[in-house]
């Protein structure tokens, strides 16, 4: 007899960045249906810079997005729920630059 999963996730999780539609498999994260939907960045440095998913792990504060009006959220972080209203993060504090952040703005002439 072979062992066969039974909570197998169906169907499909769907939410919205920037009042847009994005969806995802159930238990993905949010950057992940950002990616999946074709966003690749989704806040901006202080200089300018287009951040998105960098380590996926939680380390860095590249993927900041605000859902459901808190901001400071890692998007790879948190599964994607529906209805979730995910938008770039936004002010001064969505900007919270590692240092490895702002090394890449310069190496990138921003």
């Amino acid at each position: 007899m072979s062992a066969q999963p039974t909570d197998r996730p169906q169907g499909e999780v769907r939410a919205t960045f920037e009042g847009e539609p994005i969806s995802c498999s159930p238990g993905a994260s949010v950057a992940a249906a950002l990616i999946a939907t074709g966003k690749r960045g989704w806040r901006e440095t202080r200089s300018g810079g287009s951040r998105g998913l960098f380590c996926g792990i939680g380390v860095c504060f590249d993927c900041l997005v605000e859902i459901d009006g808190e901001s400071g959220q890692r998007s790879c972080m948190i599964p994607l729920q529906e209805g979730m209203d995910v938008r770039k993060a936004q002010g001064p504090g969505a900007a919270e630059d590692t240092a490895r952040g702002d090394a890449r703005d310069e190496e990138a002439g921003a």
